[in-house]
Formats: C-alpha cells, structure tokens, sequence
C-alpha cells in the first residue's frame, strides 16, 4: 500500500483572537464572540476580574464614606429578629449589643475588603462543579480553564448593580442600607422589611443582573464544551434553582 508523502497537513486557523478589551465589550453586545474566542484562542481572566474587582472596591469606599461599617453592621443586627430576641435576653443588652455590633463590623470589614481573594475562590469551587456538570452529566469536552474564563466574562454584568448601588447610597438614609441587597435590581429591594422570609428569598433571587449573568453564563458553558445552549441552561440553571431551594431551608431554620 502506498503512502502519499506530500499529503497536506491540517490546515492551522491563524486568524488572530480578540483582545481583552474586544472581549469585555463583546460580552455586552454579542457574548458569543467572546466564548467562542475564550474556547479557540486564549484562557485568560485577568481583565474581568480586574474591572469587578475595581468596582466592588470602588462601591465598598463609598460605603465607608456615606453609610460607615458600624451603621452597616448595625442595619444587619436590626434586620435579624433571632438576634434581637438574643440581645434582649442578654443579662446586659446594651453591653451585649455593643460586643455583637463590634464583631459584626470586624467580620464585615474582613470579608468586604478581602474580597478579591474570597471572589477568586468562590469562582475556582463554582468553576469545578460547572465544568463537572456539564462534562460528567451532559458528556461535555470543556476544559476547566476555559470555564473558570467564561465565569470570570459572564460575571461582568454585576458591575452595573455595584454601580447602581454607589448611586442609591446617595439618595437613602444610612440606617435603611442593607449591604446583602443594596441595589434596586430587584423584587425583594422594594419589599419592606417584615415581608415573610421564603417570599423575601425568591423575590431577592429574581434579580435581573444576576439572571444577565445566569444567560451569559450558560451560553458561555455551552459553547466551551461544544454543546447546545440547553445543556449549558439546564447546568446552570438547575444549580440555580438548588441554591434557592438552600436559602429557603435557611430562611425556614432562621425563623
């Protein structure tokens, strides 16, 4: 049998890849550019997590400006009725309230101003079980770097609600700031406070920015583990719905 020796090589796609300011704007007006180049061309991050980074730094300084991190820790011992009931059954209230709104603020600050670590972590756990997800459940051919890169791009919406949230700082009291809902990005922000916690839970999960993410998030998941859009919906969005389920089980056992 004979062998063709002058048979051609593969053919090498040498079209150059977007840049990472093409992939940031592409994010917002035509995302699977951005995927697609993420699975073809190059894994890096470093540019979306920069930009998040900057504005949640951006958004904590004018907490700290406008509100301060005794207020906020303040406004988060008040919001809890548990607490409350604890603090007044204290043999000193006042002392007791006094220590729960310094541990509070330190505990606050920490994990405010650490942020950048804890968002990094957080992107490495969800990035796994993402990419196991969709490659064990759904026999999908992703690589783990190109997910954690999708995550990092499908997360730049959050900008707009950090952004959103410096300019309501401005026009709010500080005692009504509420730093684990603090933009009015959805149902739950206008509810008032007594409003019954497992309605509090979904309607704060009914966030338009953060379903933004969940769209591009899925779309970006399919498409790096060359699949249809509705193994990276059910993936994504299947995790979403537990992690609703989760905070209604801890809005059950909070009272």
């Amino acid at each position: 049998m004979s062998t063709d020796t002058n048979a051609m090589p593969p053919a090498v796609d040498e079209t150059p890849g977007l840049s990472q300011l093409g992939r940031v704007t592409n994010i917002l007006f035509a995302p699977s550019k951005t995927f697609i180049d993420i699975r073809d061309k190059s894994r890096s991050w470093w540019l979306p997590f920069l930009i998040t980074i900057f504005f949640a730094y951006l958004f904590f300084a004018v907490v700290t400006a406008k509100v301060g991190w005794t207020q906020v820790a303040d406004n988060m011992l008040s919001s809890d009725a548990k607490t409350q009931e604890r603090l007044a059954q204290a043999p000193n209230p006042a002392e007791a309230k006094e220590q729960a709104l310094k541990i509070t603020s330190i505990i606050t600050q920490v994990t405010v101003w650490g942020n950048a670590a804890f968002v990094l972590l957080f992107s490495l756990i969800a990035a796994v079980v993402l990419w196991a997800s969709i490659n064990f459940i759904f026999g999908g051919k992703s690589k783990f770097s190109e997910v954690f890169c999708v995550w990092m791009y499908a997360g730049l919406p959050g900008i707009f609600k950090l952004i959103v949230g410096s300019i309501m700082l401005l026009l709010i009291a500080p005692d009504t700031f509420n730093l684990k809902n603090f933009a009015p990005t959805n149902i739950g922000f206008m509810l008032p406070a007594d409003t019954n916690k497992f309605l509090m839970v979904i309607a704060t999960k009914l966030d338009v920015v953060d379903i933004w993410g969940l769209v591009l998030l899925s779309i970006g998941l399919a498409i790096v583990a060359r699949l249809k859009n509705n193994s990276g919906y059910i993936v994504v969005f299947g995790w979403w719905a537990i992690l609703i389920f989760l905070g209604l089980i801890g809005a059950a056992f909070s009272g």
